[in-house]
């Protein structure tokens, strides 16, 4: 294509759309696989797919842009200090919220409550499990992680980087997680607006997260909106084996 009438504001959308539609192709890719083929041999083909497309992605950008690549990660990222470090880990997970939300609230103000809570809890149906595989892959934790596994793996949630949580307890068999400060509930408070109903999507997120880290594991929903809590909680969960 001739790109030389475009304006450099036109060229520079057109290379964001471009990031778009691959992440889009990429997961459309999974869904498909995972659609076919089942949830094993998906991951087993993202895991192949990922590493090959992340190279070859990461080294076509270090060429026009002038970074070189370090372990497989971009220098630049490198060179960042540990507090700008962490502000881009804590503004990465406070995207992926705001990104959850917009899409509750697209199909929400088109379709309804309902059909936006439907579309919600069955999202975390496969979002949860993948969150729970990339995190063991990050992580080395074995197949059947066990409930250290599971809490180490708490720690790395994108959440774990937007709310205040902590576990408490503890036992040789089992332990509960309590989410304290959740910043989707924290703004709703804030405005006078009564707790979102999270349950449904709860009992799908934490179930099948748990599972994905060990099968073993089984999940217990104590408390968790429109259920009543303790100002300490927004919701709590028992983990056990």
């Amino acid at each position: 294509m001739q790109t030389g009438n475009l304006s450099k504001q036109e060229k520079s959308k057109i290379i964001l759309d471009f990031f778009h539609r691959t992440m889009m192709h990429h997961a459309i890719w999974f869904a498909e696989v995972q659609h076919q083929m089942g949830r094993e041999k998906a991951y087993k083909a993202l895991d192949a797919a990922w590493q090959k497309s992340f190279a070859i992605q990461m080294r076509r950008l270090g060429k026009v842009l002038g970074y070189e690549m370090e372990d497989g990660i971009p220098q630049p990222l490198l060179d960042l200090t540990d507090e700008k470090l962490d502000d881009l880990l804590e503004g990465s997970a406070i995207n992926w919220l705001a990104n959850d939300g917009v899409w509750f609230q697209a199909v929400e103000f088109e379709y309804g409550m309902n059909d936006a809570k439907r579309c919600n809890d069955s999202s975390w149906a496969h979002f949860s499990p993948f969150e729970a595989w990339s995190i063991k892959r990050i992580l080395g934790l074995p197949e059947q992680a066990g409930l250290e596994g599971l809490k180490k793996a708490f720690q790395f949630r994108l959440y774990a980087f937007v709310n205040k949580q902590s576990i408490v307890e503890e036992t040789e068999n089992s332990f509960v997680f309590r989410m304290n400060e959740c910043r989707v509930q924290v703004a709703r408070k804030r405005k006078g607006l009564n707790d979102y109903p999270c349950k449904s999507g709860g009992l799908v997120e934490y179930t099948t997260f748990a599972e994905s880290i060990d099968s073993r594991i089984k999940t217990e929903c104590i408390a968790c909106p429109p259920d009543k809590h303790p100002e300490e909680y927004y919701c709590a969960w028992k983990f056990s084996i």
